[in-house]
């Protein structure tokens, strides 16, 4: 039952984009199709998930006994860093095309702050251990690709809508991520904090 709490809280109730707004950049850069979206929500989740548990080995066998914690952003930064090279070199030779349309926006993964934020959130939860904080990358990367995906399919349709001059692109695409994030807060109160 804990996992399925940290999985619908991570996905619904505080959605890493929506309810914590980390990630807003490649949120509003890849969200112009969703093809592009599912692509990055792969990306981010394998490289969300990878820096989660390495951050936590780090932080729990080297930061904390050599009593280091405050080295805990720049080598979490460094990890993820180097996670993101790892994922650019892979998807370069399994899938040219994929590694084409993520474009610029892969190397992007590296400032994400959606990444370092869930790797810094998991080492602080309390009573969270190795496998709670794997479960809660896993969600808060799916919650970030529901976000993505959903909101990448609303702007393709506004594509074909009549949308007035002045709010055509990325006007009413943050009109858009406002009423959506507002929609997401009808779950509050679903899942304690």
């Amino acid at each position: 039952m804990e996992y399925v709490l940290i999985i619908i809280s991570a996905l619904f109730v505080n959605n890493i984009v929506l309810a914590q707004f980390l990630g807003i950049c490649p949120f509003i850069g890849v969200s112009n199709k969703v093809g592009t979206s599912v692509g990055m929500t792969g990306a981010v989740t394998f490289v969300m998930v990878i820096a989660t548990i390495v951050t936590y080995l780090i932080q729990n066998y080297v930061l904390v006994p050599l009593n280091i914690t405050y080295m805990q952003t720049i080598t979490f930064i460094l990890v993820i860093a180097s996670l993101v090279q790892l994922v650019e070199i892979i998807l370069k030779k399994v899938s040219p095309p994929l590694y084409q349309a993520l474009g610029i926006f892969l190397p992007l993964i590296t400032t994400n702050c959606a990444v370092l934020g869930v790797a810094i959130l998991a080492v602080q939860k309390d009573g969270f251990g190795l496998s709670h904080s794997v479960v809660f990358a896993i969600a808060n990367a799916l919650g970030f690709g529901l976000a993505l995906i959903v909101f990448a399919g609303i702007r393709e349709s506004l594509d074909l809508a009549d949308v007035p001059k002045p709010l055509k692109g990325v006007p009413i695409a943050f009109i858009v991520a406002g009423l959506l994030a507002m929609a997401f807060m009808g779950f509050a109160g679903v899942v304690p904090n």
